[in-house]
């Protein structure tokens, strides 16, 4: 049977208390929305309809994957009302979806074990809550069998006491919903069109009903709020924390640890306390990541050791390379391999080859660095002249002495030496030692300033 997905996501979300729209706000660093499509299309549907309103352009420049449909609902008049905005582009499909842009945590598995349980008929997705306040109510009969949902503005005190309630996700015969949703009514306390009110319609004409729950409610709760969204990205973070460790990456604390992407691993790593994890990020065997570290779109090989307070964006580190703490490497970053980068030390679009060292205090940009170069403190490559970036070549087995400048275009041949203090605007050759410097000099007599006296 052809299944349809229609995921509702019109909604403003005003207690958000943002010009965002409600489903563009982040968890794990994506949408909300884009949570929700993701999901849907593991369980292979024919056509996804996205109902958007409030922010549309937004919304639609967000998410612009190709595959997806989309209806607006313009104006805001009920969840049933949301549904049959889709419709005309959900015809034929035999089954259809309903999910919500605002519940990103629902798993594939439970929305397929909907579809299975559901057959031909109605499936309902429910929770049972110890505080069910705010939810709409499943009302069963003396057998247990499901008669309608009551919402929580229009339930009974006694209606009130159900701990069972609707999560709003449900599977329906696609051949009757069109007739159902013309016969729904706003006549309630809400003044809206109720989807759930299809569930009562279904009932008296002798749909079969079925019923499944989550493994955990975490899946079925949706963001009104930041409280609810700060909640959730907890929740997310602990899945997938969860899912690492028994992949086997080990971690000082899971609770402490935020992966906002993908992250492949090999054996034996470990990572510390407060690791963020963004875009893709690979990880080779026995790497150790410290405490305070960020890892963005980068490649980490064997045996690396990552120090605390680390960033590394778009970068490459080589087998055997011991960084930080305190370094940053920036795009186009790479350590061929067996490399020390050490404390407030910045590289960006350069090479550092084999078993070179850059330990502390200096910036490394736009250079190709060879192998087995010692790199001293307060380094500087001064790639730009203010129009132009210029690259700054340095041979194997070069000393770099500290607090050289050197004003690339400019290279420094193998073996070479240059001179501590030494500001170098052209090629240093090789094996000889280069070097810039003032005559030092004593100046007899001065006296250092000193502070007035206090009145």
């Amino acid at each position: 049977m052809t299944l349809g997905i229609v995921i509702l996501a019109a909604g403003q979300g005003t207690r958000m208390k943002s010009d965002l729209p409600k489903v563009l706000h982040t968890l794990g660093d994506r949408p909300l929305l884009q949570h929700v499509i993701d999901t849907a299309r593991q369980v292979a549907p024919e056509r996804i309809v996205v109902v958007y309103g409030h922010g549309g352009d937004q919304v639609r420049e967000a998410v612009p994957d190709a595959d997806l449909l989309w209806a607006e609902q313009a104006a805001q008049l009920g969840t049933g009302h949301a549904v049959a905005q889709a419709m005309p582009q959900l015809e034929g499909m035999d089954r259809i979806l309903v999910l919500y842009g605002d519940v990103p945590l629902i798993r594939a598995e439970t929305l397929q074990r909907l579809i299975d349980c559901a057959g031909d008929g109605l499936g309902l997705l429910t929770v049972t809550l110890d505080d069910p306040t705010g939810y709409g109510r499943i009302q069963r009969d003396a057998d247990g069998e499901v008669q309608c949902i009551v919402e929580q503005k229009d339930a009974s005190p006694e209606q009130q006491t159900i701990c069972e309630v609707n999560t709003g996700i449900m599977v329906l015969p696609g051949a009757r919903l069109a007739q159902w949703l013309g016969r729904l009514s706003n006549d309630n306390a809400q003044g809206e069109y109720y989807l759930t009110d299809i569930l009562a319609m279904a009932v008296s004409e002798g749909i079969p009903v079925a019923v499944t729950q989550p493994d955990e409610a975490v899946e079925a709760e949706g963001v009104n709020n930041r409280l609810q969204l700060a909640a959730l990205e907890r929740a997310l973070q602990r899945r997938q924390a969860e899912r690492l460790l028994l992949a086997g990456l080990g971690m000082r604390d899971p609770a402490r640890f935020d992966l906002r992407g993908s992250l492949a691993h090999g054996r034996d790593c470990v990572l510390d306390v407060n690791v963020v994890i963004e875009g893709d990020v690979v990880l080779g065997d026995r790497v150790r990541i410290g405490p305070n570290c960020v890892l963005r779109n980068c490649r980490i090989d064997d045996d690396v050791e990552l120090l605390e307070n680390c960033v590394i964006e778009s970068a490459h580190i080589g087998a055997g390379s011991r960084v930080g703490p305190f370094s940053r490497l920036r795009p186009g970053a790479h350590l061929v391999g067996g490399n020390h980068v050490g404390n407030f030390v910045e590289i960006k679009n350069a090479v550092i080859g084999e078993g070179s060292k850059v330990n502390h205090l200096t910036y490394v940009g736009d250079a190709d660095i060879g192998r087995r170069v010692n790199v001293g403190a307060g380094t500087i490559t001064c790639n730009y002249d203010g129009a132009n970036k210029h690259r700054t070549v340095i041979g194997d087995d070069a000393f770099i002495g500290s607090n050289t400048a050197l004003v690339a275009p400019v290279t420094v041949g193998p073996g070479a030496t240059i001179g501590a203090g030494s500001v170098i605007t052209r090629d240093a050759p090789e094996g000889q030692l280069t070097l810039t410097r003032a005559r030092q000099t004593t100046v007899e007599g001065w006296e250092r300033p000193r502070k007035k006296p206090k009145a």
